[in-house]
């Protein structure tokens, strides 16, 4: 027995030497070394998904009453084919006023723009840009003096649909 006992002790010593009763030691994995290498820059714009909303509109300034003018802004209501007309409606500064800016920034950002110059005539000189069917396309409209100043006299968003 003595025997039997003395030899399961040396076979504990050589296991625990030879390192048989311990877990195994993670292996050290190696890190990947970065080579800078020159790569050409390249620049690539991508659209995202986003709803513009026009800046909100702001005052507008008043033509001397012998320069004053007046234009008239309404959607066509049409879903098919939106457009943002612009009628010109007279005023004192009518034969005196040389060119009327318009610009309209619809809902999905794009700005269109367009112009009326002499002769304007009450009802039948418009412009028409094409709008959206949302309820936030903001027109603009700028008179130009006679001295060549742009006066903004219209700022306001144009419902697609008015109901009565």
């Amino acid at each position: 027995m003595k025997v039997l006992f003395v030899g399961l002790v040396c076979l504990v010593l050589v296991l625990v030497a030879a390192g048989c009763t311990q877990p195994a030691a993670q292996q050290a994995t190696p890190v990947p070394t970065q080579v800078a290498t020159p790569v050409e820059q390249v620049s690539t714009l991508t659209a995202a998904p986003t709803t513009f909303i026009p800046a909100t509109p702001g005052p507008t300034e008043t033509l001397p009453s012998n320069w004053g003018v007046t234009v008239q802004v309404q959607s066509n209501g049409q879903a098919i084919n939106p457009q943002v007309i612009f009628t010109f409606e007279g005023g004192m500064g009518q034969n005196l006023i040389p060119e009327i800016d318009v610009q309209l920034t619809r809902s999905d950002g794009t700005v269109e723009t367009g112009k009326m110059t002499q002769p304007l005539a009450i009802g039948t000189t418009t412009v028409s840009l094409p709008g959206t069917t949302g309820n936030n396309d903001r027109a603009q409209v700028w008179a130009l003096t006679p001295q060549g100043d742009k006066v903004l006299i219209y700022d306001q968003y144009v419902p697609f649909r008015a109901y009565a």
